[in-house]
């Protein structure tokens, strides 16, 4: 799940993180009331007003501006509330900005130089163990500093039998030449950071740029955060975070379900019950001459009920040109998801494509009788290559 920046820097906040401060603000006049109220607190003359959308780039898009002044602060906001950010994690499309982020200025004169590093902390799955990625090279794509520049990208990787040591720390602060104050102050952020990870079940953290300010002070000044899940379930409070907005509304509706689903951009809806099953059923319809429309996945128990919600989904996409089933009936028997299907199109009615149900495993020769005898517009097989070859003639 992934949640906005003001929540993701709430989050580390809570860990004893230092955070650019920030009031979030839904329209126009709340930013202005947020820009009184942070420079009552922090002191701060210029503000900075942050689009707050599931996506990096926002600065590249135009959804990060500097303002100078109040009237900025109101001006800006009212350009970017409503706007379809595109960035280059959005696609052409874009986001639709919701609200806005009205964050503390940090880049003020001092005593020395700012300076802006990246760091994020993911799991390496090769590895089995935590990773603290970090590089001098902050405030750009990390992308294109691997690509151009991998020296200057550092990994630090934690044993998960003994967690962050405090030698692995201070070597994450020497690496990005820091020295002094800034150092100790490095040292306690990344320890703190890491300790908001774990806590949270998250997969990722990523702060990009962590700055070292003129005062040398180390903060948090953007923080994106992917959180695990299938742990949410221990974390009520992160959980409330959810922004469906930001989401696929199709996508929302299947986990309403206990579907799986991804959308893709093909023409052949897939259900099947069975992350595995369904990825070699996407490269059979490809085999066949078709593109997968969606990956669907109804589980190990799919009933009448969950068919039905699946059909419904799948058909909700314009290009779906034909529907493939392939079930393998282990846990549940391959009748009853035949008659689960009959069930769901008598329910729905007219379902405007061809399907093809293909079904193997506990009573498969049974269920391909059920589907053969129901009257219905359904194609069925029970060899996978049967299936792809009636793909390729329901397409043709």
């Amino acid at each position: 799940m992934n949640i906005h920046e003001y929540q993701g820097k709430s989050i580390l906040k809570s860990f004893g993180v230092r955070i650019q401060e920030g009031i979030v603000a839904d329209t126009p006049e709340q930013a202005v009331e947020a820009a009184k109220k942070l420079q009552a607190e922090t002191g701060t003359g210029w503000w900075v007003v942050k689009a707050q959308i599931h996506a990096g780039g926002r600065g590249k898009g135009g959804g990060v501006k500097l303002a100078k002044s109040l009237d900025d602060v109101k001006a800006l906001s009212d350009q970017i509330i409503g706007m379809q950010l595109v960035t280059p994690q959005t696609g052409p499309q874009g986001k639709k900005v919701n609200k806005v982020l009205i964050a503390q200025d940090v880049y003020y004169p001092g005593e020395s130089k700012t300076s802006e590093f990246y760091m994020s902390v993911l799991l390496d799955r090769a590895k089995g163990r935590n990773i603290i990625m970090y590089s001098t090279e902050g405030g750009m794509d990390i992308e294109e500093v691997a690509e151009h520049t991998p020296e200057k990208i550092f990994k630090e990787e934690i044993d998960p039998k003994v967690g962050l040591q405090g030698f692995q720390a201070r070597k994450i602060a020497f690496n990005l030449g820091l020295s002094g104050d800034a150092h100790k102050d490095m040292v306690k952020f990344v320890a703190a950071l890491y300790k908001a990870y774990e806590a949270t079940d998250s997969s990722m953290f990523e702060i990009n740029p962590v700055l070292k300010t003129s005062d040398n002070k180390i903060l948090a000044v953007d923080a994106k955060v992917n959180l695990d899940e299938n742990a949410l379930y221990r974390h009520a409070d992160i959980a409330a975070m959810r922004d469906e907005s930001e989401e696929d509304p199709t996508e929302v509706e299947a986990g309403k379900s206990n579907l799986n689903y991804v959308k893709l951009d093909g023409n052949v809806g897939c259900m099947v019950n069975g992350a595995g099953l369904a990825m070699a059923t996407m490269d059979i319809i490809k085999l066949a001459g078709g593109e997968p429309a969606n990956f669907l996945d109804v589980g190990g128990t799919a009933s009448a009920k969950t068919v039905e919600a699946a059909f419904h989904i799948i058909l909700k996409d314009p290009n779906v040109k034909a529907i493939l089933i392939n079930i393998f009936g282990g846990i549940v028997r391959c009748d009853r998801v035949a008659q689960g299907v009959i069930d769901a199109y008598q329910n729905i009615g007219n379902i405007p494509v061809p399907i093809i149900v293909r079904l193997q495993g506990t009573n498969a020769v049974e269920a391909k009788k059920l589907i053969d005898e129901s009257g219905l517009k359904v194609y069925s097989a029970i060899q996978l290559k049967d299936a792809a070859e009636l793909v390729t003639k329901v397409l043709a």
